[in-house]
Formats: structure tokens, sequence, C-alpha cells
């Protein structure tokens, strides 16, 4: 299994990302994408909250 990581641009913010090989797949930092997706000042606060409610 080999793993690459990358800073990938959306829409000029930075996301973090991992390809594996294995699997032939992409995976997102789940903060950088509720970052863009919200806006929020502390994503991180923002996502305890949400998986909070679930």
């Amino acid at each position: 299994m080999t793993n690459q990581e990358a800073l990938q641009l959306f829409e000029e913010r930075k996301v973090h990302t991992v390809w594996d090989d294995t699997a032939e797949d992409w995976f997102f930092s789940v903060v950088d994408v509720v970052t863009m997706l919200t806006e929020s000042a502390n994503p991180t606060d923002y996502l305890k909250k949400m998986r909070k409610r679930d």
C-alpha cells in the first residue's frame, strides 16, 4: 500500500489529501472540507458540535 500526500487547491483554499494506490481513491481532510463549506472561524469546534448532534 503506497500513499501519496498532497495539498490541493479548491477555490484558492488548501485541502489536505492522500492518494491510496490500493483503493485507487483520494481521501480528504474533513476539517478542511468543513472549513470550506461553512467558513467557520473555528472548524474543529464546528465539527465537534456536529458530531455531538449525531
